[in-house]
């Protein structure tokens, strides 16, 4: 029967890791990837399709100059550009 661990074994098991990572030799350090995905452990956060068009048709804005007279232009091809995307994924 497995007996349960108290705080201070779980602290000295933590404190022999830590000086184990300080001893080893930069050669053994694990390299992490650069990449910005999440970990597969890690809960996806989820935009709302709003959020997106709206954030989509002022990079538009941006892009334009910040000109204005073109907000409808900029959410239609944003929402298009949105929701193609979303559909798209959706078939994969």
């Amino acid at each position: 029967m497995a007996t349960k661990r108290t705080k201070a074994d779980k602290l000295e098991r933590q404190t022999e890791q830590l000086r184990k990572k300080v001893d080893r030799h930069p050669d053994e350090i694990e390299k992490k990837p650069l990449t910005l995905a999440p970990k597969s452990d890690e809960p996806t956060v989820l935009i709302p399709i709003v959020e997106q068009i709206r954030q989509r048709a002022y990079e538009l804005y941006e892009q334009r100059g910040r000109t204005d007279g073109h907000d409808l232009e900029d959410w239609l091809q944003a929402e298009g550009e949105i929701k193609g995307t979303q559909a798209n994924a959706v078939a994969a």
